[in-house]
This record gives structure tokens, C-alpha cells and sequence, in this order.
């Protein structure tokens, strides 16, 4: 009998080392993962930021393909276009920018620098705009086109611009994580595809219908100063779309020129990117304070100044080039910019 008990006695001390094994493994794993997880979501934040030029592009682009339509309508296109957003980044793009980084991993640069012509050529061609207006009206479509062909005209563009632009975003985004993991790659990928879509759609749905919100105010406000503030809304929206252009604008000409220099730099000719640091560090250095911020201002401020260059350098490639030789295959497009 007495056998048994230290027997059952041994079994009881087993099963609590076992029970204590698991426990560390599972705290351990609870480590691990927490720790997998906070990387995730730097590597996503970093990401997302490299990627933050053509994101403000996004934003600042979308909200021109519900002008001039029934404002009923303006959400559920919104949705459209970014319902087709989500599945172009965790369907097509996600997997290609992983198997692209598997088996062709020396493309990542040169498609990488392409984006970034892009970019530098977008900004450029809104700045020539400004100076040189087309003319351009979406009453005059209107005219032309019932309300269910233009709204399915429109959300077919926006989808196409939205899938260049989300090229983009995840070629930036996978050369910004710092990891060969695929899993992980994967995760920070469809972390950023996921985020980013939510906040760019989310905040174009606040922008179209903040002039609807300062209308209501303007009519239903209970007190004088509700009203007022309607009315200023309402005003002050087109103001507030510029700003985001022009921000648009800037971010571009900044991504892109930021972009081809450190694409060169990893080609192997290091003296653009060499001297643009040598001179952020000379200004920080004089101003004495702030030096990071002085010296990312004047880093950025080069960069879009080099993206300007290349842009304006790239307009008439684009239009006297490019374009009559894609309207030989697709004649029924008409030539004009991505936007």
C-alpha cells in the first residue's frame, strides 16, 4: 500500500513539473508572440509611412469620381472602389509582391524607382497644370452619359488609378520591411493593405460629405452658432480639397524624388544621396536646433525639388511618346493623364 502512495505520489510531483513546463512554454509563447506582434505592426507603421505620399495621393484623387453625381450614390461608390481596393492588395498584389521578393528579388529596386518616375511625373503634371489649365467638366459628362453609365465609367477609372496606386503602396511597403520572413511579410503587408484602405476610403467618405454635414447644420441647427458653423463648413470645403491636393501634390514630388535616390544609391551611384545628406547635416548643423527635423525639411524639400526635375523632364516623354503609341493599341482611350 505503501508503494502505491509514493507511486501515485511520484505521478502527482510528474504532472505538476508538466503542468509547470506548459505554463513556461505557454508564457514563453505568449512572449514570442507579443513580441512577433509589436513588430508586425512597427514594420506595418514604417511601411505605411514610406508609403505615405501616394496614400495622400489616393486620398486627394478619389473624391473627384463622385463629382457631379446624385449625393445619394456617393457612398455606395465609395464602397465600390474601395471593396475592389481590398481585393486588389490581399488578392493580386499581396501574393505578387511576395513571390516577386522570392524569385525576383533584384526587380524589387528598378519597379520601385519606376513607381517612383511615376509619382515625380503625377506631381509635375498637376504643378504644369495649374499654369497650363485644361479644360475639363464634369457637368459637361455628365450631359452626355445617364447617371448609372457615368456612375459605372467613374468606378471603373477610380479602380484602375486605385490599383496603380496600390501597386505602389505595396512595393514601398516590402522594400520597408525589415525582415525575410515570409510570414511575417505577409502579415506586415496585409497589415498596411488593410489599414491604409480603411483610412484612406474612410477619410474620403468624411470629405464628400462634410459639405452635407455643414448644410444640415446650416438649416437644422438648433442654436445660431450651430447654424454659423454649418455655414462655414460649407464654405470652407473647397479650400480644404485644395489643401489636400496640394499636399497630395508635395508628398508625391517628395516619395517619388526620395524614391529614384535611394534606387540610384542602391544601383551603386551614391553621390546624389550622398550630397543630399552632406547638405541636410551642413543646414541642421548651422541652425543649431532641431537638427533631425532641420535636417529631414531640407532632405525632403531636395527631394522634391530632384522629383520636380525628373517630372517635368518626363511630361513630354509621357505625352508625345507614350501616349500616341498606346492609343495605337487602344484607340478608344483618350490620352490624358493616370488621373
Amino acid at each position: 500500500m505503501s508503494g502505491l502512495l509514493a507511486l501515485l505520489d511520484d505521478v502527482a510531483a510528474i504532472a505538476k513539473l508538466a503542468a509547470a513546463q506548459l505554463d513556461d512554454v505557454a508564457g514563453q509563447a505568449a512572449k514570442v508572440g507579443a513580441k512577433v506582434g509589436a513588430g508586425v505592426l512597427d514594420d506595418a507603421a514604417k511601411a505605411g509611412t514610406k508609403a505615405a505620399g501616394v496614400v495622400i495621393d489616393d486620398a486627394a484623387v478619389t473624391p473627384k469620381y463622385v463629382t457631379g453625381l446624385p449625393a445619394a450614390r456617393e457612398l455606395p461608390i465609395i464602397w465600390k472602389i474601395a471593396r475592389a481596393s481590398f481585393f486588389n492588395k490581399l488578392v493580386i498584389l499581396l501574393p505578387a509582391a511576395l513571390l516577386l521578393d522570392a524569385f525576383l528579388p533584384w526587380l524589387v529596386t528598378p519597379l520601385l524607382m519606376l513607381g517612383g518616375c511615376y509619382l515625380c511625373f503625377e506631381g509635375a503634371e498637376k504643378i504644369w497644370h495649374v499654369f497650363h489649365p485644361l479644360e475639363e467638366s464634369h457637368a459637361q459628362e455628365a450631359e452626355t452619359l445617364d447617371a448609372a453609365h457615368l456612375e459605372e465609367q467613374r468606378v471603373k477609372g477610380a479602380i484602375k488609378t486605385d490599383f496603380i496606386l496600390s501597386a505602389e503602396i505595396m512595393t514601398i511597403s516590402l522594400a520597408a520591411i525589415e525582415t525575410d520572413v515570409r510570414v511575417t511579410q505577409g502579415l506586415v503587408l496585409a497589415v498596411v493593405a488593410i489599414g491604409i484602405t480603411a483610412l484612406v476610403y474612410g477619410a474620403v467618405a468624411l470629405l464628400v460629405k462634410m459639405d452635407d454635414v455643414g448644410l444640415k447644420l446650416s438649416r437644422d441647427g438648433v442654436i445660431a452658432a450651430t447654424r454659423a458653423f454649418g455655414r462655414g463648413m460649407v464654405r470652407q470645403m473647397p479650400t480644404v480639397m485644395k489643401l489636400i491636393s496640394t499636399v497630395g501634390t508635395a508628398a508625391m514630388l517628395w516619395v517619388g524624388g526620395s524614391i529614384i535616390i535611394h534606387g540610384l544609391e542602391v544601383l551603386g551611384w551614391h553621390w546624389p544621396y550622398d550630397m543630399i545628406h552632406h547638405v541636410a547635416e551642413g543646414v541642421a548643423h548651422a541652425v543649431g536646433r532641431a537638427e533631425g527635423f532641420v535636417a529631414w525639411v531640407v532632405t525632403a524639400s531636395l527631394d522634391g525639388v530632384i522629383g520636380l526635375c525628373l517630372g517635368l523632364l518626363l511630361i513630354p516623354v509621357v505625352t508625345r511618346v507614350l501616349m500616341p503609341v498606346l492609343s495605337i493599341f487602344f484607340p478608344e482611350k483618350q490620352a490624358g493623364g493616370a488621373h
